[in-house]
């Protein structure tokens, strides 16, 4: 016998928040398939997601891994939800992701990664912040080292070790420009044996954000997705987005690097609206960010739209960054949006509907 966390994204407006229970489930040493797995349901009155005189839900296992908060033997259960008839919750943009995978995206193997910021809130503040006024500017806290302008790098590297111990792709993680602003990346490491694939990848964030709320919990701390923690002349949080498929990945690569930025301009609205709530406090134009109102492309330009590594222009091939992705975003609508433009895909054919946040 083992616990089993099962986790899912409740229907919270503008915001999906993760909820999870537990459940006493006999298991084998193996970690079992999702599909080995019961289905269970909740009260979606209770999440936003159903109405009480009919509030039951369900959750579909679709991902499994080893629950590093637990002992060995118990497991983290990524679930999908669907509404009382069995069919996929309105609110399941997961679901809508693998309706884009199906409809072609799926053939041009796309790979993605997510660079999550985060503050670390305690008493209504980032940490580092003084509890009158304000710590002094921006410039010494990126990548730092030491205790008057590291804040928060116990939870952190806690949060680093959960997540290796997890299974996810962990790639690195940094202290950002603001005190008490962290990010750690998801994606592509370079092992043949993972899957970068767009579904995992996104179902790898949203473990890795659940494995972050639960030890910024045990610290007492708030870890926040705003995509502006603090107003004034403060970077804010983003979630900058690494895309890339067989076509920009091929020796020619930069040809079809280009045709995406083509098509991502014409497409700007479209990606903004399901970029994050709150984005245009973020996408100012300063603080290392385009203008919303604006689109630009650029190589190793940290206030375009889209860059283009320099390694990259250099080899001719790779990905690019997508810098819009507010902290907040939800990865699944961030990669199903980028896999419809880049492939040219009639998202609102493909899922049945319009593909919004």
């Amino acid at each position: 016998m083992a616990l089993a966390e099962y986790i899912w994204l409740d229907g919270a407006v503008p915001t999906q928040a993760l909820r999870a229970k537990t459940r006493f489930l006999p298991l084998s040493a193996e970690l079992p398939a999702p599909g080995d797995l019961p289905y269970w349901s909740f009260d979606g009155s209770s999440t936003g997601q159903a109405e009480g005189f009919d509030s039951d839900c369900g959750l579909v296992p679709v991902a499994v891994m080893p629950d590093p908060l637990r002992s060995p033997g118990d497991i983290l259960v990524l679930c999908e939800v669907s509404d009382g008839d069995g069919r996929s919750h309105r609110g399941n943009t997961r679901a809508g992701l693998r309706t884009v995978l199906a409809a072609g995206a799926a053939l041009r193997d796309a790979w993605i990664g997510f660079e999550q910021e985060y503050a670390l809130i305690q008493d209504g503040r980032p940490l580092g912040f003084p509890d009158q006024g304000l710590p002094p500017p921006q410039g010494p806290y990126y990548c730092s080292v030491g205790s008057d302008r590291a804040f928060g790098r116990q939870i952190a590297e806690e949060h680093a070790r959960l997540c290796i111990d997890a299974g996810l792709m962990y790639y690195g993680l940094n202290a950002e420009v603001m005190p008490g602003q962290w990010e750690f990346q998801i994606g592509y490491r370079g092992l043949a044996e993972e899957d970068a694939g767009l579904l995992n990848t996104a179902d790898h964030l949203w473990i890795a954000r659940y494995l972050l709320h639960r030890v910024a919990e045990r610290h007492g701390v708030i870890a926040s997705l705003a995509n502006k923690p603090v107003a004034g002349d403060w970077n804010g949080s983003g979630m900058h987005t690494n895309f890339s498929c067989a076509g920009t990945r091929a020796p020619d690569g930069m040809a079809a690097i280009h045709k995406a930025e083509r098509l991502l301009a014409h497409a700007h609205e479209a990606h903004i609206a399901v970029y994050g709530d709150g984005l245009e406090q973020r996408l100012t134009g300063l603080h290392e960010t385009c203008s919303i109102s604006e689109f630009k492309a650029g190589g190793a330009d940290r206030g375009a739209s889209i860059r283009i590594p320099q390694d990259v222009e250099g080899k001719g091939r790779g990905y690019f960054e997508d810098r819009r992705p507010g902290a907040n975003a939800d990865p699944y609508l961030v990669a199903a949006r980028l896999a419809a433009t880049v492939f040219e895909i009639d998202i609102e054919a493909a899922t049945g509907m319009a593909l919004v946040a």
